[in-house]
This record gives C-alpha cells, sequence and structure tokens, in this order.
C-alpha cells in the first residue's frame, strides 16, 4: 500500500487498520488531504485503483480522543468504500476504554454515544452494551490496589484453538512439571517478600494458564500453603481458580482450593457437542463434569462457566443445543468467547473456513439464557481474526462479577504474575484516559522458566520500583 499524504501521520497504523478492515485497498495508492478550519478537521481521500474519493468532516474533538486527524483518516477508508462493520471503526481490543476517555475528558453519556455513533460509527446495539459494561466497570475498578496472577503452564491435552501458555503434561514438556512447581515456590517467596515492602497490597488472585488443576494434590496444597504464608491476604476481595477442565479435576482438588480460600472457579465445557471437542483435542466426560459442578456448588464456589461460539465444524443448532443445556446449571457468571484464529495455535494453521451460523438467533437464546439467570454484562473484549460480528462478554450475576477480569481488560490495576507466561503490568497515569503502561513477560517455557528464574524476578521487581518516580 503506498500512503500519501499533506501532512505526517503514522502511516503503519493506517497500513495495520487498512489489513484488518478494508483489505481491498492493500494493493493500492491511497492519497490523504487533511485540512484544519477552525474548529473543524477535513479529510479528503482518493483511491487511485479504484478511482473513487470522498470527504469526512468532524469537529475537533481536543483531548476527548487521542490522535483525531490519525482515526479520521482510517474512518475516511471505511466511508471510501461503503464499509459498515457493527463495531464501526473500532478494530482494537478494548472498545469500552474509548467510551471510558471520553467521560474521562468531559463528555456525559449522550454527548459519548453521538461521538461513538457520527465518529466511530459505532451501532446502537454495541454502544448500549459498551455503556452497560463501563457503567458496572466504573463501580468496581480500583487502582489503590494490585492484582496477583500465577500462570500454569500445563493441561492434559492442548486444546486446538489455543493459544496460551501451555504444554500437555503427558508430553516432552511434562519432563520439567516437578522443578517448575520448585521455581514457582521460590518465586511466590521472592515476590512475597518485595510486596511487603510494595505501597500497594493484593485486592484479587487469579490462578490461570494452562489448567491449573493439572497440578497434582500435593502440588496443589503447597503452592496455596506457600501463597497464603508469603501474601497478604488481608484486602483480598477474590480468589479465582481457573480450573476449566473437568478431566482434571476430583474431588480432593475441590476441597484443597476451599481449605485455602479459593472462592472462586471457572468449570468451562466450551461445548458440550462431544465431536464438537473432539475435533479440538478436548477430553470431556460429562458424568465427571456434572459431579464436579454438584460437589462444586456444595461447598459454595461462586462458578463461571465459558462457551465458544463459532468452533470448526459446529453448526448453529448444535451451539443452541448447548445453549439449551446450560440452563440446567445454576451457574454465577458465564463467559461467551467468539472463536478467533489466535496464529500460535494449531487451528490458524489448519483451514480457517468458518461455518455460516445463524448470528441473529444464537444471540437471541444467549439474551434469554442471561436474562433467565439474571446476569447482566460486565466485561468485554475483542480480538483480531474473531469472527466479525463478534465479541468476547462476561455476564454476572450482580454481586459476582469478576474483579481481576475487568481490571485486566481494562488495564487499569498493576498485575503482578507469576509463572509460566505471566504477564505483569505497571500502569502509571500520564494525562486524562492516557496511560503509560509497561509488560514484563515470564517465559512462557517452562524450562527457561526455571533457567532465569532470579534473574527474571529481579528485573520483574525493578520494574515495580519505577511506579515510585
Amino acid at each position: 500500500m503506498l500512503i500519501e499524504t499533506n501532512i505526517e501521520v503514522n502511516l503503519r497504523s493506517i497500513e495495520e487498520f487498512t489489513r484488518v478492515m478494508v483489505s481491498e485497498l492493500l494493493e493500492d495508492k491511497v492519497n490523504f488531504e487533511i485540512l484544519k478550519e477552525s474548529n473543524l478537521i477535513k479529510i479528503k481521500v482518493k483511491s487511485e485503483k479504484l478511482n473513487k474519493s470522498t470527504e469526512f468532516s468532524y469537529i475537533d474533538l481536543g483531548n476527548k480522543i487521542e490522535d483525531q486527524i490519525l482515526t479520521m483518516c482510517k474512518i475516511s477508508l471505511l466511508k471510501l468504500l461503503g464499509k459498515k462493520y457493527d463495531w464501526g471503526s473500532l478494530m482494537g481490543v478494548r472498545p469500552t476504554k474509548v467510551l471510558r476517555r471520553l467521560l474521562i475528558n468531559g463528555c456525559d453519556y449522550k454527548e459519548a454515544r453521538k461521538i461513538l455513533k457520527d465518529f466511530y460509527l459505532v451501532t446502537d446495539e454495541k454502544i448500549n452494551l459498551m455503556e452497560t459494561v463501563v457503567k458496572k466497570e466504573l463501580e468496581l475498578l480500583d487502582k489503590e490496589h494490585i492484582n496477583l496472577y500465577i500462570g500454569i503452564p500445563f493441561c492434559p491435552t492442548k486444546c486446538k484453538y489455543c493459544s496460551f501458555a501451555s504444554y500437555e503434561i503427558n508430553g516432552g514438556v511434562g519432563r520439567f512439571y516437578n522443578d517448575f512447581v520448585e521455581a514457582l515456590l521460590k518465586e511466590i517467596q521472592i515476590v512475597g517478600n518485595f510486596l511487603k515492602t510494595y505501597s500497594k497490597k493484593v485486592s484479587s488472585i487469579y490462578f490461570g494458564g494452562g489448567t491449573p488443576s493439572t497440578l497434582t494434590e500435593e502440588d496443589l496444597e503447597r503452592v496455596f500453603k506457600e501463597l497464603l504464608e508469603n501474601i497478604d491476604m488481608s484486602d483480598v476481595k477474590e480468589f479465582t481458580f481457573e480450573a476449566g477442565r473437568e478431566d482434571s479435576l476430583n474431588i480432593k482438588k475441590l476441597e484443597i482450593m476451599k481449605k485455602y480460600s479459593v472462592d472462586r472457579m471457572s468449570l468451562n465445557p466450551q461445548s458440550f457437542n462431544l465431536e464438537t471437542l473432539k475435533r479440538v483435542n478436548r477430553r470431556f466426560n460429562r458424568e465427571n463434569f456434572d459431579l464436579i459442578f454438584k460437589e462444586a456448588k456444595k461447598l459454595g464456589f461462586i462458578i463461571n462457566m465459558d462457551l465458544i461460539i463459532g468452533l470448526p465444524e459446529e453448526t448453529t443448532e448444535e451451539i443452541l443445543n448447548t445453549l439449551r443445556q446450560l440452563k440446567d446449571y445454576d451457574i454465577d457468571n458465564l463467559t461467551i468467547h467468539c472463536l478467533a484464529f489466535k496464529r500460535a495455535s494449531k487451528l490458524f494453521k489448519e483451514s480457517q473456513e468458518r461455518n455460516v451460523i445463524n448470528r441473529a438467533l444464537i444471540e437471541e437464546h444467549i439474551q434469554k439464557i442471561v436474562e433467565e439467570k439474571s446476569m447482566k454484562p460486565y466485561y468485554m473484549y475483542r480480538q483480531k481474526n474473531i469472527i466479525e460480528w463478534g465479541e468476547n462478554i462476561g455476564y454476572s450475576r450482580e454481586g459476582k462479577e469478576s474483579i481481576f477480569n475487568i481490571e485486566m481488560i481494562e488495564e487499569n490495576q498493576n498485575t503482578m504474575a507469576l509463572g509460566g507466561g505471566g504477564i505483569s503490568k505497571i500502569v502509571i497515569e500520564e494525562r486524562n484516559g492516557i496511560d503509560y503502561i509497561e509488560r514484563y513477560v515470564n517465559p512462557k517455557d517452562p524450562a527457561l522458566y526455571i533457567r532465569e528464574l532470579d534473574k527474571r524476578c529481579k528485573e520483574k521487581i525493578e520494574m515495580f520500583k519505577k511506579e515510585k518516580i
């Protein structure tokens, strides 16, 4: 793509937007003429190959949005080709951040809605979703604490759609399991010692992965014990364990989790269609799933379930069948994911043909279920290569929202991450609605994690000390 402009703009950002949103222009020569007239910004855009041109004008919004001229150049490409997406020009992972930034910079909801619709070209349906989510987030966001993430990079099997830090426990990398556990225990001690001197306390703890319940009963207890001995739990509002897969769980593990103060867990079928699960290399035993669910409810866990819409070859009727069966489970949270082909997944390397599914019918059934279960959306995000109409939405009963999920998606709170593939981050506000974010990634590979533990802990802690500057 060849881009010409009369003033300097971020060409790489325009090229990336073009690749995702208007790929027809990738082999084209596009000219932008950018004009500022008092309180008006005007973009004239012309495609040489298509011999088409259009104009896009909008009042200067000042600090209410970041880099308005660049954003308008991108939007003008949608207008040039007559492209209409439910999310308009918002191709980013966190569209709710755009609304929060508008509110922070002086907009009320009425003005923000107008900008989202007339400027960003977002549909009313998606604006309604954003507003519902943001209103709940603003009740719960908390910069005065940090969250703690512990990554266990092992699974019973590797699901084809997965791109997370995950290795099959019975595969070659599984030989590092014992040493990984020992390294994690040491990291808990090191980080715990640092956090005793840190200005912010932990408000939420989240075990993810991988599948954390791949840990043996003995190691699960050792890790929990080490954690509670080294981390100040006095301000912790929630302790989540993403058990995820029934084939890694038993009643003893549930009892250990409860003993060490875990109060939330995920139990994720993704689909109740056995043939679908076989296609994505995911084992599933319905009898054991129901047993684990029943025992988890008895023990008083807040339970989340995840479903994925758009798994390979799954039909609309099969998706609806899963949704109908979901009604039988007394869950507190439901997360609906739309399949995204992630580069690090096995699925990305295979056929990326998507089944045609009835979007409207599926969404209608989802809405009926969440209404019947008295759930409302409380966090959401999008991904690249996701089904065009989709987003990932977390629904919750009132008071059962996952604080960790909200803080992670909105990138509002500092995260101290331990274990395989954990991403630590510090979030420092630079100006209204704009944050400086720095990340530090633990190695996904257990062997590298073990070998570089001391060095990585030191570097990660140094990053956190920057916040005091």
